[in-house]
Formats: C-alpha cells, structure tokens, sequence
C-alpha cells in the first residue's frame, strides 16, 4: 500500500471537510478503552488549538492513521495516540506512518519522543519492531514529574 505522510494542522481541519471526516474517522475506530467516541472531535480540536497537529497516512485521497505531534522548544517532536482505521489494520499501515515519521524528523533533525506511561501494549511492541529504544528522559526525573522515556530510531547497527 503505498502510503504517503500528510499533515494536518488547524488551517487544513478548518479548510477541508474530507479532512475532518477522515481525522474524526479515525479515532472513533479506536479501541474503546483507548478513544470513547463521544470525546473524538473534542479531542482533536484540543490538540489543534494547542498548536500540535497530526501526521497522518494517505492513501488514496484519504487518512488512514495518524498520530498527535507536539514540537518542543527543543524542536523535538513528542508523538502521541497513534491510530490507524479498523477496515486497514494489519496492513503496514501503523508501521508505514512511523517509518515516514522518522525519515521526516531525520530530515529536519528532529527527536522523536513518546510518554511511555499511558502507552499501550500493542504500540511499545510496534516501536519495538521498528527497533526503537527507550531512554530515560533526565529532565522528568525530577519529584512528581511525569517519567517519560524518548524512543530514539536504532541504526543498523544497533547504535542510536
């Protein structure tokens, strides 16, 4: 499936109604526990409104998955609620959107970090798979802060 990476920041979710139909499209086929449906365009509104946006996989004139991006004053990218539709789970689809992800952050010289507290199984296994690593993040170290850890692209040969 050849996928390619499109974003969507507040401008593009207010300029095309395709847009908006796939991205709410998307996180209402989320597992329950993980997305309740009534929250979805809340949900996406409030990522919008606070200056993140979402890369998605293309496919077709449609989104198929995304991911939440924050950008940090260090430029870092911090990924979050990854989700690819249901009728095209289990196709490459999750895996194709990092690797875009990454070859992307790479070009601009990005990090990729993730809060690995609320991540779900399934999503540490694909990382995992794609042969990211987690390291402990200093800066959260500190009393009462979350813990968070970066997952940082392995090269091959499994320096990162």
């Amino acid at each position: 499936m050849p996928v390619t990476l499109q974003y969507v920041d507040q401008a593009r979710w207010e300029a095309e109604e395709q847009v908006r139909i796939d991205l709410i499209r998307i996180y209402e086929d989320a597992p329950q526990e993980r997305m309740p449906t009534p929250t979805v365009p809340p949900f996406i509104e409030q990522h919008l409104k606070g200056q993140h946006f979402f890369a998605c996989a293309h496919f077709n004139d449609r989104l198929l998955g995304a991911v939440a991006l924050k950008e940090a004053p260090d430029r870092a990218w911090w990924l979050s609620e990854l989700c690819v539709r249901k009728p095209t789970r289990r196709r490459g689809v999750g895996t194709r959107l990092m690797a875009l992800i990454v070859e992307q952050a790479k070009k601009e010289g990005r990090v990729l970090r993730i809060e690995t507290s609320s991540l779900p199984l399934a999503d540490q296994v694909l990382l995992s798979k794609l042969g990211y690593r987690p390291i402990a993040n200093k800066s959260s170290a500190q009393p009462g802060a979350p813990v968070t850890s970066d997952f940082v692209e392995l090269d091959p040969q499994g320096k990162g």
